[in-house]
């Protein structure tokens, strides 16, 4: 059993570096992780150096400092970030730095902290860090977003057997997940990536001007711009590099018209956000805008998300996911956004990726605002499919088209 983990771990940090990042020779690599993960971390960088890394860098941080922050500082503590931290950033990112940030997160650590707080420090981090965010919300850098297991993470997902068997099963369920409990997984993801190019394709051919999503609790349209397109999570860095930023991955998306958002979306799955569990909520949009709201739990939460600025009350992506797939089949609610949003079609609020705008790279910000662009600090996804989920494609000539039926693609 040892021995098959072990190789499993190989191949985990193989497909983070190889596929994720698909590191080149003589580049810089960032890591971003948490303390508790440094031996992975040292496995990783075994294997970019491997690659060819001229140099990994790490930038170890600790979520229980994090709360002590939040306890124990000043208003005015909580509205300072250091310069140097955000200008360094910015001067890697200028050299072509790739960047992999590790999540590992406790989903109930802020359930008792001050929610005003922890926005305020959330607040303070985005402005200080919307210049490095553009990088990645654009692509221009390779970026991943990978996770391991911490035991307390574990311990929200499986509450029934002892914290280390649901340790080691968190662990089994990452490797599913990310196919790499199989042997060719690189050759896996080669298959999976071009299966969901085909499927982006496919709804870029069909040329929809809205989709109608109907569910219980969701009766929503959304408009679309000519001139935005369906990818799926491969992108392209400034270099021409393609990478995948989101390990796992289920889903083709896109970007909607900031204004063109109308009528009701309910959650299927509980949104882990800073911290806080936010369960069984509902959002009305008019003109795009959320104007109604509530939760049955993490309402405060969900209020100061939705206030961290003008644009965190619309939505800056919609993606398609079908319900019969890895992550959805494993029935297991993850409490971790890059689990559970690849589990479930989803939306997000706030900032819209550049990526899915023709020619999006080279446009100046008015350019993007006059195809409906939204901008913001931040990107929350969080879970609306389901089973339940119907969704139709409108032409714009008024013809209707089904693409998902019982929560998967027609």
């Amino acid at each position: 059993m040892e021995h098959s983990f072990e190789k499993n771990l190989e191949r985990y940090a193989d497909l983070i570096v190889q596929v994720g990042l698909n590191l080149q020779k003589d580049q810089e690599l960032l890591i971003s992780a948490p303390i508790t993960s440094y031996e992975f971390v040292r496995l990783v960088t075994e294997k970019a150096y491997e690659a060819g890394a001229v140099n990994v860098l790490t930038d170890f941080y600790d979520e229980e400092l994090k709360k002590i922050r939040l306890e124990k500082s000043s208003e005015k503590g909580l509205k300072a970030f250091p310069d140097w931290k955000a200008k360094g950033y910015i001067e890697m990112a200028e050299n072509n730095v790739a960047l992999l940030n590790l999540a590992a997160p406790n989903p109930s650590l802020l359930r008792n902290t001050d929610p005003t707080r922890v926005a305020l420090l959330n607040r303070t981090s985005a402005e200080a860090m919307k210049d490095f965010s553009a990088y990645i919300g654009g692509g221009k850098i390779s970026w991943l977003i990978a996770a391991i297991p911490t035991t307390e993470w574990a311990q929200t997902v499986f509450p029934e057997i002892p914290k280390e068997e649901a340790f080691n099963k968190l662990w089994e369920n990452i490797f599913y997940t990310t196919r790499t409990d199989q042997e060719n997984t690189v050759k896996l993801w080669e298959a999976h990536i071009h299966n969901l190019n085909k499927k982006a394709n496919r709804l870029n051919e069909g040329k929809y001007n809205k989709l109608h999503y109907k569910g219980p609790g969701t009766d929503l349209t959304i408009e679309f711009h000519p001139q935005t397109k369906w990818i799926s999570a491969q992108f392209t860095n400034d270099k021409g590099i393609p990478f995948v930023p989101n390990l796992p991955t289920e889903e083709v998306f896109t970007i909607p018209v900031r204004y063109g958002v109308n009528g009701v979306v309910s959650s299927t799955k509980p949104l882990n956000y800073s911290g806080t569990l936010i369960k069984n909520f509902s959002l009305t949009f008019k003109e795009g805008k959320v104007v109604e709201y509530s939760a049955e739990e993490g309402y405060e939460t969900l209020k100061n998300l939705l206030e961290t600025d003008e644009g965190a009350s619309y939505l800056g992506e919609v993606a398609l996911v079908p319900h019969d797939s890895p992550i959805s089949n494993t029935n297991i609610i993850f409490n971790n956004t890059l689990f559970d949003e690849n589990a479930s079609c989803h939306l997000a609020l706030g900032r819209a990726l550049s990526v899915c705008v023709e020619d999006g790279k080279s446009m100046t910000a008015e350019q993007l605002k006059e195809i409906g662009y939204n901008e913001s600090m931040i990107h929350v996804d969080f879970m609306i499919g389901s089973a339940q989920l119907n969704i139709d494609g409108e032409k714009a000539d008024g013809t209707i088209e089904p693409i998902f039926r019982a929560g998967d693609w027609v």
